[in-house]
């Protein structure tokens, strides 16, 4: 992959260019999980995260109730599905890890974190020992071969738009991998973990069926998967990372229905589920623990910046003062949100609160369209079939309403409502939208909509603006920060940016309730992102 200005350019203003193709929130909407990850980042990666107190019943099973439908296959190049992703942090392996709970990098078949030579070249060495379920060693041929198959245009992966930054893979010795930058990347540890380490042998004999039915090497062996009834999981006894398998099977059934899913719980059918319907959560309160934990998973506003009267940021400004966030929040979600003070929610490591905070304000609201120009206004305001989304849609139309903006609902399926923005279509249109089970990081969350050709350009219209190009220059000055601080002041400049302009902004970030059987299972954690973990869990004995 060779490197020159303008293609670099090219490379790092086209990140995500494929984030249209699965929405905002079209796979990505609510979370549960369980696990607890390594304490250490950087000075002892291989800290082996600590369990509950319990002594773990190692024989045991895991039963889980899981929201989402098995609606793609398993192979790390394409998968975008809930499920399959969350099942594949069981079955495989980065270089690099996030934790699910604290969402920080540990090395999983790096013997340690990802090491720097200078500033655009990195190394990493293998784990020692590691093999596949097949029982064929990890090599850096696989790891190679995991990364190219990803960075192949011809491919299409979703994950090369996280990879703009690396210019080429290869292997130095039987051991270790080096990595070369196009630039400067401050963020490579934790971006690195986007990658999935897979046997290239069993690959390329059949693509199809390793889709299917994935060998990874991870502590858990995935056996079989069933569109609509259950993902069945074993104990790798052969492996020999930081987190082995405590149970000796797992078996995740896939219950869409949401009374299916807290009929099991209560029942002991399972011992945890995901995505608790917000109204039942006291009852089943009285039966099993459940918990909601804050999450980046936001509800955003987005406006047509290219259209009368949304080109004037005062207007825009006026919708999020109309909204009277508490009350959307107490009503539509009894509590399980929290109003937006930033692009990030309080809880991020990289939260800075935005210059500008929106309250509720009719009368600034009505004063901000009258500095404007606007004396009336109908719209027609997008938003999708979300079981939530329409449960705060009717308040957020009263609000609007309130303050002299004539509001028509159209509520749809996700799909078919970004046909309709894409097409031109576009007015106002609130939906929901969590990339952060990809990455942690403020860049990979920006960029998921304020960068590329997708958003800035087709949806929201907003690239030709002065203060577009400024969020791009912050963007790109902030990746490259080697210095902690500095790369959070920067990213600082953007919330500022963003909170004022509000061409696409967060209205509310969601908690997100899980429930589970705390008898049942040792070292249980509900997780801020989607899908379910039992890294680190057992059975109790």
């Amino acid at each position: 992959m060779a490197t020159s200005t303008n293609a670099t350019d090219t490379s790092r203003r086209s990140f995500l260019k494929l984030a249209g193709v699965i929405g905002a929130g079209a796979v990505i909407a609510g979370t549960i999980a369980a696990c607890g990850g390594p304490a250490s980042t950087s000075a002892d990666p291989q800290t082996t995260p600590a369990g509950g107190g319990a002594k773990p019943n190692l024989d045991g099973t895991i039963e889980a109730g899981i929201s989402y439908a098995l609606s793609t296959g398993f192979d790390p190049m394409t998968t975008s599905g809930a499920v399959t992703m969350a099942a594949n942090w069981h079955v495989l392996e980065g270089l690099v890890e996030l934790d699910p709970a604290a969402r920080t990098p540990y090395a999983a078949l790096g013997k340690e974190l990802p090491k720097k030579i200078d500033e655009t070249t990195w190394e990493v060495t293998l784990r020692d020992g590691a093999t596949f379920h097949d029982g064929s060693p990890v090599t850096t041929d696989d790891v190679v071969f995991s990364f190219n198959r990803v960075l192949d245009p011809a491919n299409a992966s979703l994950y090369s738009q996280f990879l703009p930054f690396l210019a080429s893979v290869a292997a130095k010795d039987d051991k270790t991998v080096t990595f070369t930058l196009n630039y400067p990347f401050g963020l490579f540890v934790d971006r690195v973990s986007v990658v999935k380490i897979v046997p290239k042998a069993i690959v390329e004999a059949d693509p199809k069926a390793y889709d299917s039915l994935p060998v990874g090497s991870g502590p858990y062996k995935l056996t079989s998967a069933t569109v609509d009834d259950k993902i069945t999981f074993e104990r790798f006894d052969a492996y020999n990372g930081s987190r082995p398998a405590l149970a000796k099977a797992m078996t995740w059934n896939l219950l869409s229905d949401a009374a299916a899913r807290v009929t099991a719980v209560e029942s002991g059918r399972v011992q945890a589920i995901e995505d608790v319907p917000y109204l039942d959560a006291d009852r089943l309160a009285n039966a099993v623990t459940v918990e909601s934990v804050q999450s980046f998973g936001l509800l955003f506003m987005m406006f047509d910046c290219s259209k009368a009267p949304f080109t004037d940021k005062r207007v825009r400004q006026a919708f999020f003062h109309a909204l009277d966030m508490d009350k959307i929040i107490s009503t539509g979600l009894l509590g399980n949100a929290t109003a937006a003070t930033s692009f990030l929610h309080k809880e991020h490591p990289s939260y800075v609160k935005a210059s500008t905070v929106y309250s509720h304000d009719p009368a600034k609201a009505k004063k901000l369209l009258a500095d404007a120009g606007v004396s009336s206004l109908a719209i027609t305001l997008l938003t999708t079939d979300t079981s939530w989304v329409k449960d705060v849609a009717p308040l957020i139309k009263e609000d609007l309403d309130a303050v002299g903006i004539s509001t028509t609902l159209d509520i749809g399926q996700s799909g078919g409502q970004y046909k309709k923005v894409d097409d031109g279509g576009l007015e106002v249109m609130v939906a929901p939208g969590d990339p952060s089970v990809f990455g942690n990081d403020p860049d990979l969350l920006l960029r998921w909509w304020y960068s590329g050709s997708v958003w800035p350009v087709k949806r929201y219209r907003w690239a030709s603006t002065p203060e577009f190009a400024e969020v791009t220059r912050l963007l790109d000055q902030g990746a490259a920060e080697p210095d902690a601080a500095k790369q959070k002041k920067t990213w600082g400049e953007v919330y500022d940016i963003l909170s004022d302009e509000v061409p696409l902004y967060p209205l509310l970030h969601r908690k997100l309730p899980s429930a589970w059987e705390d008898s049942a299972l040792d070292g249980f954690k509900p997780l801020p992102v989607t899908g379910l973990s039992f890294l680190d869990v057992s059975r109790t004995a």
